[in-house]
């Protein structure tokens, strides 16, 4: 279902997904100084601006830093997501799976003045089945890899088991002994 604030149809369908899986987006009239044109953070919820927004990608990949901090810190992300390089690996994963899971271009997220310009590199690697962040995201249980997709009978990454991070997974004790 189209988001109700925003005209264009993928800035709709984007918001709409992300209100679906429990993140809060807002329409609202942003400076010219933000991060990225057209997005802002304010405490662990998504501003955005559709008359700025260059990008409609971004959102994806804004929320998925959102998306994969722990749920007790979501909500004090406010304008910089910070710099962890896990978790901007993580929200590189999402972003792509958010993008098949909508239908939409991956070039959409990986455009050229995204990622210190590489995001075609970004892009054609996840297109060759080089995905970066997954294994991050399978072990807090959001996704699989193929072998353990296929153990679990789930479909594989890009698919999401969950498309939001909850608590710390639990330590597997058998490959710290």
């Amino acid at each position: 279902m189209p988001h109700p604030y925003f005209a264009d149809p993928i800035i709709s369908t984007i918001t709409a997904f992300l209100h679906d899986i429990g993140l809060v987006v807002h329409a609202s009239d942003l400076p010219d100084t933000t991060f990225l044109p057209g997005i802002r953070i304010i405490h662990g919820e998504l501003v955005v601006d559709q008359a700025r927004l260059r990008f409609p990608g971004d959102l994806l990949h804004e929320a998925g830093h959102l998306a994969v901090v722990p749920a007790a810190r979501r909500q004090t992300i406010h304008d910089n997501v910070g710099s962890d390089p896990a978790e901007e690996m993580m929200a590189i994963a999402w972003s792509y799976a958010a993008a098949c899971h909508l239908a939409i271009d991956p070039a959409l997220v990986f455009h050229e003045h995204g990622y210190r310009g590489g995001g075609a590199s970004l892009l054609e690697n996840f297109r060759h089945g080089y995905y970066v962040g997954v294994p991050m995201l399978q072990w807090l249980g959001m996704t699989m890899d193929e072998r353990q997709a296929a153990q679990h009978q789930v479909a594989p990454y890009p698919h999401m088991l969950r498309w939001l991070r909850q608590d710390e997974p639990a330590p597997d004790t058998k490959s710290i002994q």
